[in-house]
């Protein structure tokens, strides 16, 4: 396959960027995504052109790491995954496809398609925890807890914490990141003590990081790898918090 690539090329957080032009022929329809911007690097090294900067982990889409927009999409055409599980097949010979990194105040570029998501830590470690002293663990079945709230909450585990939702949002919201993570341990009787106080905490953090509000129009869930389906339950959780905390 021959194929046109426009790449985000930034030397660092304060210097500026542009799109970079990139032909390159014989490139596999059997090769993932990641594995042919491998091929890019390897002919620019050769060339003795710095590589082009891109975060990658897993490979198995699971991570999230390979946090790329790509054609205007954050991970890609295909819905329910990740770009590293996007393969070229996907595209045609002559494609001309653009690469950008996810584009949001809270997460500044540090160079080219890697930008730092360290805010969704920060968000983590204002209340993504349960702190109440229970003394010693109890069994994991000791604790009755039905089927459908057990998927509920499974169902908000399963973010991986990508960005695509902000990527995705013209805002550059964090609510379907934030309402998840405020609703796994929500659902469970052992967050349910602290789950006014971790709400307000994780949501004032994620204001305070720089993401915007909701949009409401639905573009996080149809771009997240994992289809959470939860959509602007961040600030109704906050309405309620503040509200039953005064009380």
């Amino acid at each position: 396959m021959k194929l046109h690539l426009k790449i985000w090329r930034q030397a660092g957080p304060d210097a500026p960027g542009r799109l970079e032009h990139y032909p390159v022929d014989g490139i596999s329809p059997d090769m993932s995504f990641l594995e042919m911007l491998d091929v890019v690097n390897e002919g620019l090294v050769r060339a003795g052109t710095d590589a082009i900067a891109f975060d990658s982990d897993c490979r198995e889409g699971i991570c999230g790491m390979c946090s790329l927009v790509v054609n205007g999409i954050p991970h890609g055409p295909d819905r329910g995954t990740t770009v590293c599980q996007l393969h070229m097949r996907r595209f045609k010979d002559g494609d001309t496809i653009t690469i950008e990194p996810w584009r949001a105040r809270a997460f500044p570029v540090v160079r080219d398609l890697v930008v730092d998501r360290s805010a969704f830590d920060r968000i983590i470690a204002a209340g993504g925890y349960v702190s109440i002293n229970v003394g010693g663990a109890p069994d994991g079945n000791a604790i009755p807890v039905s089927k459908t709230v057990a998927d509920h909450a499974m169902d908000s585990a399963a973010c991986i914490g990508c960005g695509a939702c902000v990527a995705a949002c013209k805002n550059a919201a964090a609510h379907l990141f934030v309402g998840a993570k405020v609703r796994h341990l929500a659902l469970l009787p052992q967050g349910d003590a602290e789950r006014h106080r971790r709400a307000l905490a994780m949501l004032d953090q994620a204001d305070a990081e720089g993401f915007g509000s909701c949009s409401n129009e639905g573009e996080c869930e149809a771009v997240c790898p994992k289809e959470i389906p939860i959509l602007n339950i961040a600030r109704l959780v906050r309405e309620y918090s503040r509200a039953r905390l005064a009380k």
